[in-house]
Formats: C-alpha cells, structure tokens, sequence
C-alpha cells in the first residue's frame, strides 16, 4: 500500500540559518573580539582611501611659508671703531747661524737669528736640493748648528808656524839690498812767464829722496824695510807658507749628518731672518755656554761621555728665571746641577723690548739640552 503524505502547507518558507553564538562565555567572548576586529578593519578599508585622497583644488592645503629677510642697521658714524685684536704669530724656529757668514735676507723661511743669512756650503754634493747645507757628522743627536768654534774675544790673527827643515838644511839669508837714497835737493825758482805773471818757489822731490846728507848708492826698487840684521830670509817656493787664519768666534757645537745640500755655494750659511728675539736669545746662550764650561773647569769632575741633561724653565719679561720647570738627564745629579746653576747664575739676562712683549708675553718657555762628549 502506498503511505500518501500530506503537502506542505502554503505558507511555509525555508529560513536562513542565522549564527548563534555559543552558550560557553569563553568562547562567546573570543567569537564577539574577531567579528569585532572584522568589522574595524572593513570600515577602514572602505574610508581610508577617501580621507587621504587630495584633488586639484580641493583637499587640504599646506601651510604657506611666510618670507626671510634681513635687517641691516647703518653704522653710527660718531660711534668709535674698535680695532680687531691681533693673532698672535705662530711660533718661529731659532737657529744659530754662522757668524762670519755675508748678511742676507732668505726669500722663506720659518727660522730666526741674531743675523740674516741665507742657506749656503762651500762644495757642490751629489744631492742639492734641500734648504740647508750638507755636512758630516753624527745621526744619533739632532741638532741646528752649522759651524763650531770657541767663544773667546776677538783677537788679532794668528800667524801660521812656518815649515819645519832638517836639522842639516841651512836657512838660506841673503844681505838686503841698498836702496838709493838722494839727498833732499833745495828750492828752485820758477821763471815769471808770462810777463804779466808773478814768479814762485817750487820743490822738486827727484825718485828717491831721503832726508840723507849724502848719496847713498844703491837699487831704486829696492824695499825700504828691513830686519834689525840687515838680513831677509830667502823664500823657498816649493814650501810656501800658509796663510793667517782668523779663529772662529762660535760655540762648540755637534754636527748632525745631513746629505741633502743646498743650491747656494759659498761661505756656509743657514735660512733665517734677523729679530730682536733672536738677538737676544743668542746672547743668552752664549752667556750659559761660558758659565757652563766655567763650572766644569772650577768642579775638576767631567760626566761620562755620551750622557746628557735636559733643563726646562721659565724666563720672564724682566730676563729673570722665574722657576725651573723640570730637569732630567742622564749624567747624574752633580751634572743636573751644574746645569741649572750655568742658566741661574747668569741672570737676569736683560728687560725685553715691547716688540718682544708683544710678541712673547710676559714669560716664555726654554728647553735647554747639555751634552757631554
């Protein structure tokens, strides 16, 4: 038998199935924090574009810049102009220079001295391209100095010692020639010629005249100076004599090994222009080097050869040393002393100028080193 069901009724429709959430809080709550998520970033999604978009004429305008300008015053005319300070000049290199060489001023330099000289040697070298000459020496210490010598008075020249001879070789002397000597002749008159002219006495000295009473017969060209004998010593030309030299009036100095030369040849010479400074500077360390050599020959007591010391100290404007900054060496504490007492006992060593002192200040710092060789 078929079983017959009965039509849905007419008025009936299908629902949708609408989500639920859940009945447990824990998860009701975690289901209510993603649909809210969801629905943030949809409503931004949709409006973000529409707040950031700016069209041509419309939208949001940027802030004008308001314009710069400057405000220059005009100067007061009755007001005084107050000068710049001066900049100091940076420091400048001492050297001591060779003081028989020709005063001439360097075209550069960053040297100073008590004279202006110009760099010079006396030989061409192989290399001649540096600004200072070349010369022998040592390479463990560095020093300035171009010549050395004694710091003595000038005195007059010393003759060479002459040749020495073997004990059987003879000087050969020979008498000096006579020389003719012509008795002083009297006053002769000069005829008045014109007629118009007036006549006068005149004294007519012949070659030869000498306040002699007679004649003396001899050679006209012969010398007039003579030796207390009578005698001059013949020359031998295969052994000549050489010449007076002059001492050099330097202090003793150390040479440093240098093998680039100078262009410049002729008496030896070092690239420094003269100052004030460098005047007085010299002075001062030729009055330390003479007390320096006067304590070591009044102590009888020399250091070891090779040591040094080294004195740092202050001097001031009135050429006073105001106090010794530090000494170090290696010569012992006896030498250290010595050292220090070479620069105090000669002080004050003078007032400074005020180019000096403007230049310098009130008080300048020196670094003195003693060697012992």
């Amino acid at each position: 038998m078929n079983s017959l069901s009965e039509p849905p009724a007419k008025g009936s429709k299908r629902r949708l199935t609408v989500p639920r959430f859940s009945r447990n809080p824990e998860v009701r709550s975690i289901q209510i924090g993603v649909l809210g998520t969801i629905l943030v970033h949809l409503f931004l999604f949709l409006t973000v574009p529409y707040i950031l978009r700016f069209e041509s004429g419309s939208g949001v305008r940027p802030t004008p810049i308001p314009p710069q300008f400057n405000i220059e015053l005009a100067p007061d005319e009755a007001a005084t102009e107050i000068p710049a300070p001066e900049e100091k000049p940076p420091p400048f290199k001492f050297v001591e220079i060779n003081p028989d060489a020709p005063d001439n001023v360097p075209d550069n330099t960053e040297n100073f001295a008590s004279q202006n000289q110009q760099s010079a040697q006396e030989e061409e070298t192989p290399d001649m391209s540096g600004n200072r000459p070349a010369m022998e020496g040592q390479t463990e210490i560095k020093t300035e100095s171009i010549v050395t010598g004694r710091l003595i008075p000038p005195s007059p020249p010393i003759p060479s010692a002459p040749p020495q001879r073997e004990q059987n070789e003879q000087v050969e002397q020979t008498e000096a020639p006579k020389r003719e000597q012509i008795p002083l002749s009297g006053f002769e008159k000069s005829p008045d010629s014109p007629e118009d002219s007036y006549g006068s006495n005149i004294a007519q000295l012949p070659d030869g005249s000498a306040d002699v009473e007679k004649h003396v017969e001899g050679l006209k060209d012969a010398p007039m100076a003579q030796n207390a004998t009578g005698m001059v010593l013949k020359i031998d030309p295969k052994r000549p004599q050489p010449r007076p030299q002059l001492e050099k009036r330097a202090r003793p100095a150390i040479f440093t090994e240098n093998k680039i030369g100078t262009s410049n040849i002729g008496n030896i010479g070092r690239d420094a222009r003269w100052s004030e400074y460098g005047e007085y500077l010299q002075r001062l360390v030729e009055s330390v080097q003479i007390q320096w050599e006067r304590i070591l020959t009044q102590s009888k007591v020399y250091p070891t050869s090779g040591t040094r010391v080294v004195v740092k100290f202050e001097l001031n404007s009135k050429g006073q040393v105001s106090r010794i900054l530090g000494v170090e060496g290696t010569a012992g504490e006896l030498s250290q002393s010595s050292c220090v007492s070479a620069i105090t006992e000669r002080a004050p060593y003078g007032d400074w100028s005020e180019d000096m002192m403007r230049v310098l200040g009130s008080e300048q710092e020196l670094t003195f080193t003693f060697y012992y060789q």
